[in-house]
């Protein structure tokens, strides 16, 4: 099918407006984007730039479909506005032969998009995920930087500063929670600094010329001392558990282990409920039942969004292909006028019915609503059956 110049030369062409424009459109996500929230957050320049290389091959399910669309609606606009469809249409070339190399084009960048979720993209959210709980030491001072203070739900200790000048935090604050949720200790200094022992799960306050006040309130006065608190419990315990993190192998396998898990949990709670009907069951019976249930409920919301992750990855990937259906027919009507128009009226649908539509849908689907299948894949069907119809319309034009 490629053995023509013709198909030869224009799949050249939408390769090489792809390339230049997935360039061009990651490095506008990468410095107009993520670079300027990495800095709100209180990131260095050096940490955000550090982070792109793992976040870029998570951007590309997104990016790729968008620069495919667009490559075709500026390669097909060029052919259609030099006349070169109608000559060759005159010259009694299938239409078909022409639009062939950006279906292929389609179909190979979504296998290379599916390609990407089965190692790549698991592999850098993983890393990427590591790396902010190994560095928890400097996203404790992005913090302190950015809001000057620290404090959250699942910590037990709260702290102030008035600034953050090279390691060491000026006028701290430091407040600490014994383990009923009441402040046992709490601590003004001339400065402070923060150590991280991930061996203990530890974060380090250690704080210099200060005073420090008691719950019994005895107060004391000291050069150096040093307060340890605990990490959350559940701190990164749930990093490769996430089915982001996962490549599809491991996905495969955590579904079949959670469910074995759900079938035991399925089959004592039958047995429990048969000893409920006893005339004398057991007190804490109830309870222990209630237990169970909420566990196999737990367990039947996990392999949902396994399932829903497992469906996702293809459903996102074939976007290209649906993209394209699309955007040859819209480049090649309205390659008269300009491909800024030809690509507005191609993507707009695509961002009011194809985005939000998979959103809903992946929403839906994971709280049970509507099925898995049509959830996930509602999006792209109708942007194929968009897609055909107008194909349909060029045959017969």
């Amino acid at each position: 099918m490629f053995g023509s110049i013709l198909s030869r030369s224009i799949l050249l062409e939408l390769v090489r407006v792809f390339l230049l424009c997935l360039l061009g459109i990651t490095g506008i996500l990468v410095m107009a984007g993520i670079v300027p929230e990495a800095s709100q957050q209180g990131l260095t320049l050096l940490q955000a730039l550090g982070a792109v290389p793992l976040l870029i091959p998570n951007m590309l399910p997104f990016s790729i479909p968008a620069t495919t669309l667009f490559a075709t609606c500026v390669v097909y606009g060029r052919l259609s506005h030099d006349n070169e469809i109608l000559a060759l249409k005159s010259a009694g070339v299938n239409i078909l032969k022409i639009v062939w190399p950006a279906l292929f084009l389609g179909l190979v960048l979504s296998g290379v998009t599916m390609g990407l979720f089965y190692e790549l993209i698991p592999s850098t959210y993983y890393m990427m995920r590591a790396r902010a709980l190994n560095d928890i030491e400097e996203f404790l001072y992005a913090r302190l930087k950015k809001d000057h203070c620290i404090r959250g739900d699942k910590l037990n200790y709260s702290m102030w500063v008035s600034h953050v000048q090279g390691p060491w935090l000026q006028r701290p604050l430091f407040e600490r929670q014994d383990g009923k949720g009441h402040y046992d200790l709490t601590v003004l200094a001339r400065e402070a600094r923060l150590k991280v022992d991930m061996e203990k799960r530890q974060i380090l306050v250690i704080m210099r010329f200060g005073t420090v006040l008691k719950a019994d309130g005895t107060r004391a006065s000291f050069v150096q001392e040093t307060y340890p608190v605990d990490l959350p419990k559940d701190y990164g315990a749930d990093l490769k558990l996430r089915p982001r993190a996962m490549t599809c192998p491991e996905i495969v396998q955590r579904r079949r282990e959670i469910k074995a898990e759900e079938e035991r949990l399925a089959t004592e709670i039958a047995l429990q409920t048969s000893r409920s009907v006893l005339s004398k069951p057991p007190e804490e019976l109830a309870a222990h039942l209630t237990n169970l249930k909420n566990q196999h409920k737990q367990r039947q919301s996990e392999i949902t969004s396994l399932d829903a992750e497992l469906l996702m990855r293809p459903a996102l990937s074939l976007g290209c292909f649906c993209f394209v259906l699309v955007g040859c027919p819209v480049g090649i009507w309205f390659g008269k006028s300009d491909y800024l128009s030809a690509f507005i009226t191609s993507f707009l649908p695509n961002v009011f019915m194809y985005y939000p539509l998979y959103l809903c849908g992946m929403n839906l689907a994971k709280q049970g609503k509507v099925p898995l299948l049509a959830g996930i894949w509602a999006a792209n069907a109708l942007i194929a059956l968009i897609g055909v119809g107008l194909f349909k319309r060029l045959m017969r034009n």
